[in-house]
């Protein structure tokens, strides 16, 4: 598979009176043709800022993407201009946000909604885009499209409004599919449901797929790669069979001990993480998550390690590897 979006040391920071947030700190990853790539990590740690940094969606000001380069099939998303930004923003890489209901304009039809993006980006005249509509409507299993289509979003459901967002992605057949913690808000069937419909989908359009979330669960059964985010930093990422039965940064293993498991018959109880994420406006000038590890050395309090292999592509960013190189998933 050839690479179809590549991140280079993204910076983000947000300029405020207290001082400069730093948000993203220099991640750089790549993503292939079809590949579906989970980002993880817990509240705060720069997951969906990053994303819309790369869309260069964040406010300005007090937002402000300070360095790197994002390449979209060679060409640099943060160099666009406005109007080059257009054709690719919705278009060939689509985004579905956490809350629906905020992403959706409250006082027009979902039939306005949706067509007037087929109108813009895929130059359809107004009754195509119609029935193009009913279809995607149909495609994301909205029933009675036809009858749906002409409803305000408040009388749907928030998983059915979810839907109708998936279905304004999906609309301008997009490259890369960005989905930031959709289904955060509903409750765990529905949330089933949605992330069957993006597999489906996925498959049937091969289209690449980022799926952000803190939900661990969602992303072991979704996703082929893992970025796993602390403090503005990717600290581990790599296929995910290894990330999770193979975890090497400390903090990876702290979450995968934070996981419920189906099969733990010994009924032991779910580990904690001790203490607090750092400061981003103050980052201590050492390793981000040492004041919380269990593997701390004194280098880790005045270094910040970069990404190193551990074995092919699968990286962490830790001084004391070899300490948590006997740890297994399936051992706890």
């Amino acid at each position: 598979m050839s690479t179809l979006l590549s991140v280079r040391g993204l910076e983000t920071r947000f300029y405020t009176q207290e001082g400069a947030v730093q948000a993203v700190n220099g991640i750089s990853y790549t993503l292939d043709e079809g590949a579906t790539l989970g980002i993880v990590g817990e509240s705060g740690c720069g997951k969906s800022t990053s994303v819309l940094s790369m869309m260069r969606l964040i406010p300005s000001p007090p937002g402000k993407i300070t360095g790197g380069e994002v390449l979209f099939e060679g060409r640099d998303l943060l160099k666009m201009d406005a109007e080059e930004l257009r054709h690719v923003r919705g278009n060939r890489i689509a985004m579905i946000f956490q809350d629906p209901m905020t992403s959706l304009n409250p006082v027009l039809t979902i039939r306005r909604q949706l067509s007037e993006a087929l109108q813009v980006h895929m130059e359809m005249d107004h009754s195509h885009a119609i029935k193009r509509s009913i279809e995607l409507l149909e495609v994301v299993g909205i029933p009675q499209a036809d009858e749906r289509i002409k409803d305000y979003p408040h009388q749907f459901s928030g998983g059915m409004r979810q839907r109708v967002m998936i279905a304004m992605a999906l609309s301008c057949n997009p490259q890369i599919l960005i989905a930031d913690e959709p289904t955060t808000s509903l409750d765990v069937t529905i949330q089933a449901q949605i992330i069957d419909l993006i597999k489906r989908l996925r498959d049937e359009i091969g289209m690449a797929v980022i799926w952000i979330t803190h939900d661990l669960g969602v992303v072991a059964r979704l996703v082929d790669r893992v970025n796993v985010m602390y403090a503005g930093y990717i600290i581990e990422m790599g296929p995910v069979k290894d990330i999770y039965g193979r975890p090497r940064h400390p903090y990876t293993i702290a979450l995968m001990g934070a996981l419920p498991r189906l099969d733990d018959t010994a009924h032991e109880r779910l580990q904690s993480i001790e203490g607090l994420p750092p400061d981003l406006i103050s980052l201590p000038p050492g390793c981000p998550f040492a004041p919380r590890c269990d593997y701390v050395l004194d280098r880790c309090l005045t270094e910040n390690p970069s990404l190193d292999s551990v074995s092919g592509d699968h990286m962490a960013a830790c001084w004391n590897l070899d300490a948590t190189l006997g740890y297994q998933r399936s051992s706890r």
